[in-house]
């Protein structure tokens, strides 16, 4: 670090010698110190310009665009996801789900589907369209498979670049403190009820986390990958009627 301090310094120098002989010279040939210091000002000036279209508009834009690539990357890992854990994980989910057959034909995802359709159902959503109730369904065979998952999903928290997409991390937080919460009772049944209330507020969020991240999931795959997106519209887990093969 200190010799590349060092290099730029020197550089630095360099350049403002540079400058100094290419005045001198200019003063030495035409004599003219007053048409120097007009056009130095003047590109003095411009500098800050100069300094302000690079720094914060050509930055900004580099920055974003730099941004766009690593989230589409990561997209890979979150379709990895939902291959792996997202898609069983939704099925489980469902089952705990007091709205669940109002909620699954909503989230019949087709071809028809317009960015609109995504972003309104998203915002359904966030406005507790779900209502989870973890009394309804089997929450020690939920805590086996998200203890039988916990490996892997720790292994995509070692990717850095999660860090740059916001809502997927949040799901796997949310997952995590879900998975933890199940492993440290040793018992699921017979709890009290507001231990019962405290783990459908868990199992909620990370259900809430896991549809968005989902409809964010498929509406890339609809834009970019249209056969990926005719698989996993096949393998809808909200459709009772999907079926892997093509009729």
């Amino acid at each position: 670090m200190k010799r590349l301090i060092n290099w730029q310094i020197m550089f630095a120098v360099i350049l403002l010698a540079l400058s100094a002989i290419f005045y001198c010279v200019h003063y030495i040939i035409f004599k003219d110190a007053h048409h120097i210091f007009i056009y130095m000002l003047g590109d003095i000036g411009f500098l800050f310009l100069d300094v302000l279209i690079v720094m914060l508009v050509l930055h900004r834009l580099l920055e974003y665009r730099e941004k766009q690539s690593i989230l589409k990357k990561l997209n890979m890992v979150i379709g990895t996801f939902f291959w792996e854990v997202g898609s069983v994980l939704l099925e489980k989910c469902t089952e705990f789900d007091e709205k669940q057959s109002e909620m699954s034909k909503q989230l019949i995802v087709t071809r028809d589907w317009t960015d609109q359709d995504f972003s309104r159902m998203k915002q359904k959503i966030k406005q507790h369209a779900v209502r989870v109730n973890c009394s309804l369904s089997d929450l020690d065979g939920l805590k086996t498979f998200l203890m039988e998952k916990r490996p892997f999903m720790l292994n995509l928290l070692g990717n850095s670049n999660l860090l740059e997409h916001e809502s997927f991390t949040d799901l796997l937080w949310a997952v995590f403190h879900l998975t933890d919460e199940l492993a440290h009772r040793n018992s699921l049944r017979g709890l009290p009820e507001n231990d019962y209330t405290h783990l459908s507020g868990d199992m909620q969020r990370a259900y809430q986390h896991l549809l968005v991240q989902w409809l964010d999931y498929m509406n890339h795959l609809k834009q970019d990958y249209p056969y990926l997106f005719s698989l996993a519209m096949r393998t809808n887990p909200f459709d009772e009627n999907a079926s892997v093969e093509v009729a």
